[in-house]
């Protein structure tokens, strides 16, 4: 039976190893050692002083994290970086807001624009070369403005300025429990096998048939002709590689860059195929009674769901950049 002691202690050590974390996380790598011998000592010493006065294990440790603050500007002071781009006080809701509409705005403009061009029957390269600009336009309107507004109520508002939110150690980000990993894999396993296993079955299993009672496959021959679909298959199953290397892998940089061409690249590849008009087989959607409506709003939800996967990779991705 575990005593009262050693369940105090493990509390203990797993909310000072978590703030200890988000402050690391923010450094350089060789500054690292020092600096949480340093720190931990800190902590420790702190602790003690509060437990000599007769405070509870538990309350001693969350008072001295709530004291230290925000581990974000914990770890600036450390680094000697001081936050003054727009001011202490507004710095760092700045930086959140520019990295999430960066993330979000700039790859959906780029995709927009992208799809508009395709559509239209423009040149691989003009599509390209347009979602290109529109994404470098979209990022400079996003940082000018959103630094002009910061600057403007930094300047402006600051005297009237409610005091930010105190910090207390239950804003820690809580580390990933192994049956939700699990759950993730088994989820993203068993959607790769359905779906590689529709496609490869596609031109054999039909609702409908040709004058010879042959089935009409669903997906267009030109996919097999052109050995196009066992590449996309091939696709997914490496993306699938890495979502199971990112949990059993140490992390690097390129893990981290192979991982994130390999989640773009199906996206990417079926946002041309069905632009292109390579999805649907033309024989099916007559065989089916389709009007022409029904490929084209086929073609649109494919594309926007492609579009969706890559601003959600590019979140992911930024996301895990920060966090490392």
């Amino acid at each position: 039976m575990t005593s009262p002691a050693t369940t105090t202690v493990t509390t203990t050590r797993t909310l000072t190893d978590r703030y200890v974390e988000a402050t690391l996380r923010r450094l350089p790598g060789r500054q690292r050692p020092d600096i949480e011998k340093e720190l931990r000592a800190s902590i420790a010493d702190a602790v003690d002083d509060r437990l000599d006065a007769g405070s509870d294990p538990a309350e001693a440790e969350l008072a001295v994290l709530t004291e230290l603050g925000d581990p974000v500007r914990l770890a600036a002071g450390y680094a000697d970086r001081p936050l003054q781009l727009i001011g202490p006080g507004l710095y760092l809701g700045y930086t959140r807001l520019l990295t999430a509409l960066l993330a979000t705005i700039v790859p959906t403009a780029a995709a927009a624009v992208g799809l508009v061009r395709g559509l239209q029957g423009a040149p691989a390269l003009r599509v390209i070369g347009d979602a290109l600009g529109a994404a470098l336009t979209a990022g400079i309107h996003i940082a000018f403005w959103t630094t002009l507004v910061f600057a403007i109520i930094e300047r402006t508002a600051a005297p009237r300025r409610t005091p930010a939110r105190p910090w207390t150690p239950a804003a820690l980000p809580e580390p990933p429990s192994r049956r939700a990993r699990y759950g993730e894999l088994i989820t993203l396993t068993v959607m790769t096998v359905l779906f590689t296993t529709f496609i490869l079955l596609s031109p054999v299993v039909s609702t409908e048939t040709d004058a010879n009672g042959d089935p009409v496959g669903l997906l267009s021959p030109w996919l097999w002709e052109t050995g196009v679909v066992y590449l996309f298959i091939a696709l997914v199953v490496v993306s699938l590689g890495f979502s199971f290397a990112k949990h059993y892998v140490p992390w690097s940089v390129p893990l981290a860059i192979t991982g994130s061409l390999a989640d773009i690249t199906c996206p990417i590849a079926l946002i041309w195929l069905a632009t292109n008009d390579k999805v649907l087989n033309p024989a099916f959607t007559e065989a089916a009674g389709w009007s022409p409506a029904v490929p084209q709003w086929v073609r649109t939800v494919l594309i926007v769901i492609s579009i969706g996967s890559l601003v959600l990779t590019v979140a992911e991705r930024i996301a895990q950049s920060r966090r490392r």
